[in-house]
This record gives structure tokens, C-alpha cells and sequence, in this order.
């Protein structure tokens, strides 16, 4: 016999909890949800007082959500996502379109992957809208967590990180250091991890799911992290400021493989091999896949397959 849900829960705790969560402050929910930070704080008062756990604590000048409140978090999510999806299919359906997807991206797939993805998902004419979101692994798996994507195209998250969620394996992409053609560490004979703290270094983010990697490999060779940092994941301006200085790009092979092709940048000669790391495709694990979302999954791997992209 099924458990029924406390009937004191309404629509507006679980509201209210996610977006409390999601901003990470009671004030900022508030304004979000347009009614006062009193009304918020009573709201989440309430769940709390029928749940009987607290939900969140401080966290500096934040807060942040306690074990409990990550465990509800999981399943307050979810029931929000499969609101929404069913007042989006209802509407949809009366307009004669299918429901909206919405897709995270890391850069690398945004620039390897998704074109071909589209193309491919646009010929099945489903009418359906499609959202896609480029960022850093770690936001976009926080967006997908908390209901915002459907689906994130990206590296393999820390394990930490995947509860709650599953991943299908795509390919593996390395790490690459890149330069502009031309540039003096392209030169025969030129011992690069001597000279790489001669020059300003773009590295990814900490919060990036390839930092760690980029460190490990730097430690395994003996090298210090470079003096001169710039920590940036826009593939823009990487490609912008080594047109116009001797930067080294630290960066995902699939984000630049175009313009090592055509000439424009270069990869060091350098074995990165040990930096390789699985992409694919993560998803809440208690989501069923709309149709929508299937043909454009299968696109994805589909166009992820054509060898555009090195597997290893």
C-alpha cells in the first residue's frame, strides 16, 4: 500500500525550499519569488516544523542546506521539474509542439558537439523548443540538480557530486596546451616545462572539473604552477588574447581542436594523454526522459560518434 504525502505540504514550501536552496539566501529567494523575506522564512518554518529536521544552516554570510536538506532537496526538486514538464507538455500539446529541453553544456561540447546534435535533433521536427546553457561543469550539474536543465553534456563530475544523478559515457577527451602559431615555444628543441612560467598562463577555473587534472599533471612533472595566471573557462577570450600575446592555454582538446586545424593555434608537444577523462551525458536518475529529450540524447550521441571528436 502507497505511503501518502503529509497533507500539510503545499506547492509553496517546496517553492520556497528550492529556491532558498538555489540561491543560497533567504533575501535573494524572496525577491525571486516576489513576497517578503518574513513570508519565505515562515514558509520554510512551516516545512520544517512538519518534516521535524532542519532543513538549512549558516553558512558565512549565507547558508546552506543541512543533510536533510540535501535529501529533500533530491525529491523537492524532481516533483518541481515534473510539475513543470506536465503544465509544459499540456501547453505544448494545445499549441501542437512538443515540451521544451533544456541543456547544459560544457564549451568543448558546445563547440564539437551541439551543432551537429541540432542538426540531427531539428530534422526530427518535433516542434520543441530547445534551451542550451554553456558554463562550468560544476554550475551546470548545480542547474540540472535543482531542476534548471534536463540534461548536461559534460565531464564525469567527482563522485561526491553524482549522488542522485547518472552518467553515460560518450568519449574521452585530453587536456592540450595551446599556443598561437608562431609562438617561440613552438621552437625545435625547446624544453616547454622550463619555459612555461616565462609566459602568462590561462588555466581553468578551481571550480572547473578539468583543475584538478591540469594540476596533477603539472605536480607529475615537476613543474610549479605557472606565476602569471589567468583562471578563465571562456573558450572567447582564450581565443581573443592568444591571437594578441604569447599566452598559454591550458584547455580541453575539443574546444580548440577547429583552430589547431586551421592553422591558427598550435598544441604544445607535450604527452598529455594521462589527462584524458570521460564525457558524457548526466541526468537526475529518478527522470524518465520525455520523448523530446530521447531524440535529442540520441542526437547527441549520434554526432558525439561521427569522430569529430578523438574517443579513447
Amino acid at each position: 500500500m502507497s505511503q501518502q504525502v503529509d497533507p500539510r505540504i503545499k506547492f509553496r514550501h517546496l517553492q520556497a525550499f528550492v529556491e532558498v536552496v538555489r540561491q543560497k539566501s533567504v533575501n535573494r529567494a524572496a525577491e525571486r519569488l516576489h513576497v517578503s523575506q518574513p513570508a519565505v522564512t515562515k514558509t520554510i518554518r512551516e516545512l520544517e516544523d512538519i518534516l521535524g529536521v532542519s532543513l538549512f544552516e549558516r553558512e558565512g554570510r549565507g547558508i546552506r542546506a543541512t543533510r536533510h536538506g540535501e535529501v529533500f532537496m533530491r525529491h523537492a526538486g524532481a516533483t518541481l521539474t515534473a510539475l513543470r514538464q506536465a503544465v509544459d507538455s499540456v501547453s505544448q500539446e494545445s499549441a501542437r509542439a512538443g515540451p521544451p529541453v533544456r541543456v547544459g553544456a560544457l564549451p568543448t561540447v558546445s563547440a564539437r558537439i551541439m551543432p551537429q546534435a541540432m542538426t540531427r535533433f531539428l530534422a526530427e521536427d518535433t516542434g520543441s523548443a530547445v534551451k542550451i546553457v554553456t558554463g562550468e561543469n560544476a554550475v551546470l550539474i548545480e542547474q540540472l540538480r535543482l531542476g534548471d536543465l534536463d540534461l548536461v553534456v559534460g565531464r564525469l563530475a567527482a563522485p561526491e557530486k553524482m549522488t542522485g544523478l547518472s552518467f553515460e559515457h560518450l568519449y574521452s577527451e585530453r587536456v592540450l596546451f595551446v599556443v598561437r602559431a608562431g609562438h617561440p615555444l613552438l621552437a625545435p628543441a625547446t624544453n616547454v616545462f622550463d619555459r612555461l612560467r616565462d609566459f602568462p598562463v590561462l588555466i581553468p577555473t578551481r571550480n572547473s572539473v578539468i583543475r584538478p587534472i591540469v594540476e596533477q599533471f603539472l605536480i607529475a612533472h615537476g613543474v610549479p604552477l605557472p606565476p602569471t595566471q589567468i583562471e578563465t573557462v571562456s573558450d572567447s577570450f582564450g581565443r581573443a588574447y592568444l591571437r594578441m600575446s604569447e599566452a598559454v592555454w591550458i584547455i580541453s582538446e575539443g574546444v580548440v581542436a577547429g583552430d589547431i586545424a586551421d592553422g591558427v593555434l598550435a598544441a604544445l608537444p607535450l604527452d598529455t594523454d594521462d589527462t584524458r577523462g570521460p564525457v558524457g551525458l548526466t541526468m537526475r536518475a529518478d527522470t524518465v526522459p520525455s520523448l523530446t529529450l530521447s531524440l535529442l540524447m540520441q542526437a547527441i550521441r549520434s554526432a558525439s560518434a561521427e569522430g569529430s571528436v578523438g574517443a579513447g
